[in-house]
């Protein structure tokens, strides 16, 4: 993995796990210091701050075959995993949720180094209109160190669902048939959680974008093709373009895969 933007000021070395070229090994002795390196590229500000991550082939596709995975690497599951690490709370849309089959954050699979003083996983948290979710997936399990799902819905879900979904999840009713952004993010603000990371899908990540909530976003661009079979692309809404603009902010490269970060511009 190399850092490409902007150019490293002052390399540590030949050892420096930023200026090295070519595929990385997340169980190498090295790890540990590429996670230490990946995480100050990668910090939230102290203060609320909205990141979302992302991966999209060359030719657009956020998805393979129905999936985020088929577009992913190395380098990418890395960052995936520092990004869940340095998060309060995960966000994911019912439909992300559906598709990848989500389950709660595993604390075997966050870097433990970077959740001191916090609980040893993040939450997720499922925004859903309807709340059209199987509740008896294992997003909704009990074990140790597993942070109980926040479910952010309607009063379209109906009394004996919400009453249903309380039994495993903290159920937060945001709306009457629709759950705005800003109510989404005030929710999770109520809760403590200010380094909010979203993961998906589509249509979340455009209201966050439209409602000018989002102030980061991690985009990995896959070195592959996908031929113009997934449907969607990385952001999804109804009603009159509005361009938001954003700054490049770093690009590291491994493999092939362009790993990005934009700042929205002030």
């Amino acid at each position: 993995m190399r850092q490409i933007f902007p150019e490293p000021g002052d390399p540590i070395g030949p050892a420096d796990p930023l200026i090295q070229a070519g595929p990385i090994d997340p169980g190498d002795a090295a790890a540990a210091d590429l996670v230490a390196a990946l995480a100050k590229i990668y910090a939230y500000p102290d203060r609320l701050w909205v990141k979302a991550n992302f991966v999209a082939s060359v030719d657009g596709a956020v998805t393979a075959e129905g999936k985020s995975a088929g577009l992913s690497g190395a380098a990418d599951r890395l960052v995936f995993t520092v990004l869940r690490s340095l998060a309060d709370v995960v966000v994911a849309g019912a439909g992300t949720v559906r598709a990848e089959r989500y389950r709660q954050a595993q604390p075997r699979e966050v870097w433990q180094q970077l959740r001191a003083g916090r609980p040893e996983a993040p939450p997720i948290a499922v925004v859903t209109r309807r709340l059209e979710v199987d509740l008896s997936e294992r997003l909704f399990g009990h074990g140790p160190g597993l942070a109980r799902t926040i479910v952010i819905t309607t009063e379209l879900a109906g009394e004996d669902r919400l009453r249903e979904a309380s039994r495993v999840a903290d159920v937060v009713v945001a709306g009457r048939e629709t759950v705005p952004a800003k109510a989404a993010v005030d929710a999770l603000v109520a809760r403590g959680h200010r380094k909010i990371l979203v993961e998906g899908g589509p249509t979340l990540l455009g209201q966050l974008a439209a409602e000018h909530l989002l102030d980061e976003l991690c985009l990995t661009l896959s070195p592959v093709l996908e031929g113009g079979h997934a449907a969607g692309r990385l952001t999804a809404r109804r009603g009159p373009t509005e361009l938001t603009a954003m700054r490049l902010a770093s690009v590291l490269e491994d493999d092939g895969f362009l790993l990005s970060r934009y700042i929205r511009a002030a």
